[in-house]
C-alpha cells in the first residue's frame, strides 16, 4: 500500500518555530542548562536534536553535550523488522550519570520507541532526569509515555501516518498527514 498526502501540517519555518520554542522550554524547564545534555534519537530525533543544541548555545552561551542513539537492538519488534535492519550509529561522548537528559525525536505515537530508547540510555548509566522532546505527539499510547516538549499536537486515526522530512534527512523541511491507499 502506498501513502498519499492529505495535507501539510508544518512547513519548515513552522517546524524550526517549534523547535525554538522547545529550546526556550528546555530552559525554562532546567533553570538553565546545568547538567542537560541531548541525545537525538536515530534518524530524524538527531538533526533536530543538533539545531536545538546550537539554539540553547546561542540563548545560553554554554556548551551542550550531545549523543547519538541508535535503538535497532532495544526495540520489542526486532524480529518482525527486516532480516538485516540498517543499523546507525550511536554515540554517546559523555557520562550519562547525574545528567538531565532530553531525549529528542520526531513522532511520539506507541511510545514504544522511547521504552527502547530509555532502556538504552539506562544501560550506559544512571541519569537525574530523562525528558522527551518531539516534534509531533500523534497519540495512540500503548505505554505510559508521555513528552515534557511538544513542538505540535495532531490527532490522528491509525489509519494515517505522519511523515516528517528534515532537510539533512530529506533534503526538504516539512510534516506530512498522509493516508493510506485503499483505507
Amino acid at each position: 500500500m502506498e501513502d498519499h498526502v492529505k495535507s501539510v501540517l508544518m512547513d519548515e519555518s513552522a517546524v524550526k518555530r517549534a523547535l525554538i520554542r522547545i529550546s526556550h522550554e528546555i530552559i525554562e524547564h532546567n533553570q538553565g542548562l546545568d547538567n542537560v545534555a541531548l541525545i537525538g534519537i536515530q534518524r530524524r530525533g538527531v538533526p533536530m536534536a543538533k539545531f536545538i543544541r546550537s539554539y540553547l548555545e546561542e540563548i545560553e552561551g554554554v556548551k551542550v553535550p550531545m549523543g547519538i542513539l541508535d535503538i535497532t537492538f532495544y526495540r520489542d519488534d526486532l524480529s518482525m523488522l527486516a532480516s538485516h535492519p540498517v543499523v546507525h550509529s550511536t554515540d554517546i561522548p559523555f557520562n550519562v550519570n547525574g545528567s538531565k537528559i532530553v531525549l529528542v525525536d520526531d513522532v511520539l505515537f506507541t511510545g514504544r520507541t522511547i521504552r527502547s530508547a530509555i532502556d538504552n540510555i539506562f544501560d550506559m548509566g544512571r541519569p537525574d532526569e530523562v525528558q522527551l522532546a518531539i516534534l509531533i505527539d500523534r497519540g495512540h499510547r500503548q505505554l505510559p509515555i508521555r513528552a515534557d516538549y511538544v513542538g505540535k499536537n495532531v490527532p490522528t486515526s491509525l489509519s494515517e501516518r505522519v511523515m516528517v522530512e528534515l532537510e539533512e534527512v530529506d533534503g526538504q523541511t516539512q510534516v506530512l498527514l498522509c493516508a493510506r491507499e485503499g483505507m
